[in-house]
C-alpha cells in the first residue's frame, strides 16, 4: 500500500458529536497504516465566515484559513467530517469555503471565458457526512445534500471525491456505530 499525505478536518464545531468520533478514528488508523496525517478542528479555528462585500473586494485570509489552504496543497488525500444541517454543512464551514476556495488557488477562469483551471488536481476526497434522518428520505424529499461539497466545492477544483453516509446517526445503536467506525477504519487504513 501506498502511503499517503492526507489532511483530515473536522467541519463539525462540537468535539462531543459522532463526527469528532469519526475523525479521531479515521486519524489513529490512518497514523497507525503508516500514513502522513495533519488534522484540523473548525471549532477550534478563528476566521469570519462572513463574506462582508460578496467577491466584489477581497479580503484578507486569517492565519487559520492560509492553513487550510496551505495543507490542502500539501495533501494528496483530503478527508473531511461533518453533519447535515438544513440539506447542507454547518455555516461555519460553508463559511471557511467561501473564504478561502478562491480564484488562483483552487481554480482559475480561463482568459477565453470557456471554462476554468482546476488547480488541485491530481487529489483524492473522502467527506463524511451524518444525518440526523435517512439519507435515502433527505435525498427523496429536499434533493442530493452531497452535491454542494462534492461537485460544487472539491471536483470543481479538480479533486475527485467520493461521500460515505451515515444516516440516522443520532439514534444508531452500539453495534451500528462499531460497524460505522470500523468502516472509518478501514478506509483511514487504505488512505481512501
Amino acid at each position: 500500500m501506498t502511503k499517503k499525505r492526507i489532511f483530515i478536518l473536522l467541519g463539525h464545531s462540537d468535539p462531543q458529536s459522532h463526527c469528532c468520533n469519526f475523525a479521531d478514528t479515521y486519524e489513529a488508523a490512518a497514523k497507525a497504516a503508516g500514513h502522513e496525517v495533519q488534522r484540523l478542528n473548525i471549532g477550534d479555528m478563528k476566521f469570519d465566515p462572513i463574506l462582508h462585500h460578496g467577491y466584489r473586494e477581497r479580503m484578507d485570509l486569517e492565519p487559520d484559513l492560509l492553513k487550510v489552504r496551505e495543507l490542502m496543497q500539501w495533501c494528496e488525500h483530503f478527508v473531511l467530517f461533518y453533519p447535515n444541517w438544513w440539506g447542507t454543512m454547518p455555516a461555519l464551514l460553508k463559511g471557511m469555503w467561501d473564504r478561502m476556495f478562491l480564484p488562483g488557488f483552487a481554480f482559475k477562469m480561463r482568459p477565453d471565458g470557456m471554462g476554468w483551471n482546476r488547480l488541485l488536481s491530481g487529489r483524492t476526497a473522502r467527506v463524511f457526512i451524518t444525518t440526523g434522518n435517512s439519507a435515502f428520505v433527505d435525498w427523496f424529499m429536499f434533493g442530493n445534500f452531497t452535491n454542494v461539497i462534492k461537485s460544487s466545492i472539491l471536483e470543481f477544483a479538480g479533486i475527485s471525491t467520493r461521500t460515505t453516509i451515515f444516516s440516522k446517526a443520532e439514534k444508531a445503536s452500539d453495534a451500528q456505530m462499531a460497524k460505522w467506525l470500523r468502516k472509518t477504519e478501514k478506509l483511514a487504513k487504505a488512505g481512501r
